[in-house]
């Protein structure tokens, strides 16, 4: 039997293997980062299978200094600290090599590349092939005619073997013994170590190739160019000692047995608890699949997908997955069918509605669900295999055909499974099919699991199948103006497509069915999430009028306002310049006006001019007061005033916002094209915009209704603060109870300051502002904001322990709860960085509040929706901005609707305090607020 040892460099692999997922890590459900332990055991899995060693050992720095760091301190000094991630996921890659059973050495005083020399050498002697794993060029001057590098994949390329005559061709060189002396002359600035300054790499490696050796080299400094032989003759020592630190060792005190480095079976048990705890349920499947052993849990959909590769690149590069080891449409067995005639329709339909569920997903001619015109359906109820519908581009006979399938697609006793499903029933209501029956969005519930992450299909079926799927590039070209429609691929092809969309999202379906129970999701999900899909579809169908001309006037204003604002600013700075330009601006303000004589620069050597550095400076000069409103008015002008005429449909005369579920990681909606909860209304001249927004009829009116005090009410209801809830059940003015309880005083002689200063107390205390950061919102002393604070505390007790409770939940668990049992993570809770801990305990406060303000309207609107509904009432919710909803409403519905708007509000969930809304009506959504 051929004797191969393999030799890793565990930190180069364990990095690689970090910054492999930087843009997109992976995140577990306790919030711990595993990219590091699942790219290692992804390399380490497919080094075992493929090359299939018979000797083997993962080799590790000490955690002490070594030999180069007494030689030379300011060796590796300029190495940036490891990432607080990677450091907490370096002991899972330890267990995971210990689960394998494979040997871990380090040697005090020696680096890895010291130990693997030492091993490499001593192995080749005894008659060993050695393959040293690592993407660090230094090992390349160990190679000989039994050693060998493996050098992970990077940037593209395969994995490389390189053997003597590759390093020779890599380094320009006669032998493998002159590549020390080429990285002497070259340096290594990772590391720290300066070699010739002014002699690069391409330099170093010619001149020792054509001289030989140093030695040699500097017999011949005549014949090299004046300034090289100037460098080599004044940096002679540090050259010298370049070589000596790039030099790995051979004699480390190590002995080679090659009996305690064989090969041995995995630790079936260690990787079933181990992976378990990772979350790495596909990745255990396979590899006890591979042993012939019973898997941990395969995902829901038959057959154990293939994992995938991370060879990878040096620490600073981002890999990815190999894609030729992913599973694919191609390596996987799959039956797509194409359905071409009625009746092939008919017996699918009649098979579908005798199912549980099944899976659809449609394909378009485009991205606006309202606009789109279905190409094509597929469908998908066992995993491996779907059926797929092409429509005519004929309206009436698509019609047609989609009424073969209304049967299925409205049946209300069969789940329907779904990624965005949101696009898909707004697609169907374009023919006027209502999906119905329990909803399932694969999105949705991985947005629940994992808040903080993307959740495309794409990463989805990459992440928890192993499977990378077709790119719609790979259809319709490019986005530009040569992209095709969907309608024009042949419909083999849209099958095959389609027919993946479907397949997958159903086992995914099975995967995060599962997940979502077992972290107490189901409810959330169940209750408020699913149900609230069809609401926002029918309210971005509904959309919201719009009167483009109200909004000329107030643009003509608004540039008016904003000639004369940029007269002034360029009056006191006393020449012209681009006030929109951040450069020419600080230049103003800090090297001509001096408004900062502490100003720093940053890299790109410009002052910082953002509104948070000017908002402190306000006081300091009247200048940043004018510039601040010169931007504000700029923001209002081009975001708004004169964007949002061009967003009105020319169809419907509407305003057709998109609401978003899965983006905020709180759990509130957002908007986009255009984004309305965005509309800068603290201001007078925001506010202004909201009058273009106008009832769909003479006979309608705007209704606006706002929860009161909603964050501050669950505080006391989650809290459970006898004080706060005695002031909300008595129905007083919170802030003039918060002052009179922090002063000491009657309600009745409570100052307009006092209560100012209250309001700003409790709205900053629930998001955890420090005593510093009240300070400069009410622009008093440090010490005044802190009795303030110490007051409050005084007042609520139970507010601080609640606080603090959720605090050391985070700690406990990873994450903290709304009242629905929404989670948010928060990964740095246990950071050593005190902004990034701070943040997340600022989090740990507030989003339980924050998440469960937006779980409590979702049910609101949900619960509205439905007694629309059953009084068959023709008003239309249309659009939510955090706790405000507003509503398109006939007059003669006025009283009915405003009775059940405040009803369902008020009572949405049972809390200790009383839930209040403020409701208004006008002619437009300015007067209604």
């Amino acid at each position: 039997m051929t004797k191969k040892l393999f030799l890793l460099d565990a930190y180069a692999l364990i990095y690689r293997s970090y910054y492999a997922f930087i843009k997109n890590p992976r995140i577990n459900s306790k919030g711990f980062n595993t990219s590091a332990p699942f790219g290692f055991t992804l390399t380490l899995d497919e080094l075992l299978r493929k090359e299939k060693p018979s000797h083997i050992a993962v080799v590790f720095d000490p955690p002490t200094p070594t030999f180069r760091h007494k030689m030379y301190p300011e060796y590796k000094a300029n190495r940036p600290p490891m990432p607080e991630d990677l450091t907490a996921s370096v002991p899972f890659v330890r267990k995971v090599i210990e689960a394998f059973r494979i040997p871990i050495l380090e040697v005090d005083g020696f680096e890895a590349d010291d130990v693997i020399g030492t091993l490499a050498n001593r192995a080749s002697e005894e008659g060993f092939s050695v393959v040293m794993m690592t993407p660090d060029k230094d090992f390349a001057q160990l190679v000989n005619e039994n050693i060998s590098m493996m050098r992970p994949r990077r940037s593209g390329k395969d994995v490389e073997f390189l053997s003597i005559e590759e390093i020779k061709k890599e380094f320009g060189i006669n032998n493998t013994s002159q590549v020390v002396d080429v990285l002497a002359l070259w340096g290594d600035a990772a590391d720290n170590i300066p070699g010739a300054p002014g002699i690069g790499e391409k330099t170093s490696k010619k001149i020792v190739s054509e001289f030989g050796s140093l030695e040699k080299i500097y017999e011949n400094l005549d014949k090299l160019k004046p300034k090289q032989k100037e460098s080599l003759l004044e940096f002679r020592e540090q050259i010298m000692r370049a070589r000596e630190l790039v030099t790995i060792k051979t004699d480390v005190p190590i002995e080679f047995k090659p009996e305690e480095l064989t090969l041995k079976e995995p630790d079936f048990e260690k990787i079933g608890d181990l992976f378990e705890e990772l979350e790495f349920r596909t990745l255990a499947a396979r590899i006890m699949a591979d042993h012939g052993k019973t898997s941990l849990s395969e995902p829901s959909g038959g057959g154990i997908p293939v994992q995938g590769s991370l060879f990878g690149s040096t620490e600073q590069e981002t890999i990815t997955t190999a894609e030729s080891e992913l599973s694919d449409i191609q390596s996987s067995e799959h039956d797509y069918r194409l359905l071409e005639t009625d009746e092939e329709i008919a017996a699918l339909v009649k098979k579908l509605n005798k199912l549980e569920e099944f899976c659809f997903d449609t394909e378009t001619t485009g991205l606006d669900a309202l606009e789109a015109e279905l190409v094509g359906l597929a469908v998908s109820f066992q995993a491996g295999s779907a059926y797929y519908i092409t429509f005519p581009e004929d309206r009436f006979a698509a019609q047609n055909r989609i009424e073969l399938l209304r049967p299925a697609l409205e049946n209300s006793f069969t789940g329907k499974t779904g990624q965005n499903l949101k696009y898909d029933i707004q697609v169907l209501r374009n023919y006027d099919i209502n999906v119905l029956g329990p909803l399932f969005d694969t999105m949705i519930a991985h947005y629940l699991l994992q808040p903080d992450r993307r959740h495309n299909l794409n990463e989805l079926a990459d992440n928890y199948l192993s499977y990378k799927m077709v790119g719609i590039e790979s259809l319709i070209g490019e986005k530009g103006k040569g992209q095709k429609n969907m309608r024009q691929v042949p419909a083999d092809v849209q099958k095959e497509y389609a027919g993946e969309d479907a397949d997958i999202t159903f086992r995914l379906k099975g995967i995060f069915e599962k997940e979502l129970e077992k972290h107490d999701l189901m409810r959330v999900f169940r209750e408020v999430e699913m149900p609230l899909v069809p609401v926002l579809a029918d309210m971005e169908r509904a959309g919201i009028k719009m009167e483009p001309s109200s909004l000329k006037g107030f643009a003509e204003d608004l540039r008016n306002d904003i000639l004369a604002l940029e007269d002034e600013i360029i009056k006191v700075a006393g020449f012209h310049f681009n006030i929109s330009s951040p450069k020419q601006l600080g230049e103003v303000l800090f090297d001509h006006l001096k408004i900062d004589p502490s100003a720093k620069k940053t890299k790109s050597n410009q002052y910082p001019t953002g509104e948070e550095v000017l908002v402190k400076l306000e006081n300091k000069h009247p200048v940043i007061g004018k510039v601040l409103e010169y931007r504000g008015l700029k923001k209002l002008l081009n975001t708004y005033v004169e964007t949002l005429p061009d967003l009105v449909s020319k169809r419907t005369g509407k305003i057709h916002t998109s609401f978003n579920q899965a983006v905020a990681s709180t759990g509130r909606l957002s908007s986009m094209n255009p984004n309305l909860q965005n509309i800068p209304i603290r201001e007078e001249r925001g506010r202004e915009i909201r009058k273009a927004f106008v009832p769909s009829g003479d006979d309608y009116v705007f209704l606006s209704a706002d929860y009161s005090q909603v964050e501050l009410r669950l505080m006391a209801h989650m809290s459970g603060d006898e004080n706060m809830k005695a002031a909300f059940n008595r129905n007083e003015d919170i802030h003039g109870a918060t002052a009179a309880l922090i002063n000491g005083v009657e309600i009745e002689k409570v100052t307009r300051e006092m209560r100012s200063q209250a309001k700003t107390a409790n709205f900053g205390i629930i998001y955890g502002i420090s005593s510093f950061g009240l300070a400069q919102r009410l622009n008093i002393p440090r010490k005044d904001a802190k009795v303030l604070i110490d007051g409050y505390f005084r007042s609520y007790p139970k507010v601080k322990d609640y606080m603090e409770s959720n605090i050391q939940k985070a700690r406990d668990y990873g994450y903290v709860s709304t009242i629905m049992g929404r989670r948010r993570y928060l990964p740095d809770i246990h950071s050593q960085n005190a902004l990034l801990r701070g943040n997340a305990e600022r989090n740990a406060i507030n989003a339980p509040v924050q998440g469960s303000a937006a779980d409590l309207i979702k049910l609101a609107m949900i619960k509205i929706s439905n007694r629309f509904r059953e009084e068959k009432l023709r008003t239309r919710m249309v659009t939510q901005v955090h706790d405000e909803l507003n509503f398109d409403v006939p007059e003669y519905e006025l009283n009915t609707v405003r009775n059940i708007v405040r009803y369902e509000m008020e009572n949405a969930f049972r809390l200790s305090v009383p839930l209040v809304v403020d409701i208004g009506v006008g002619r437009n959504w300015f007067e209604a607020h």
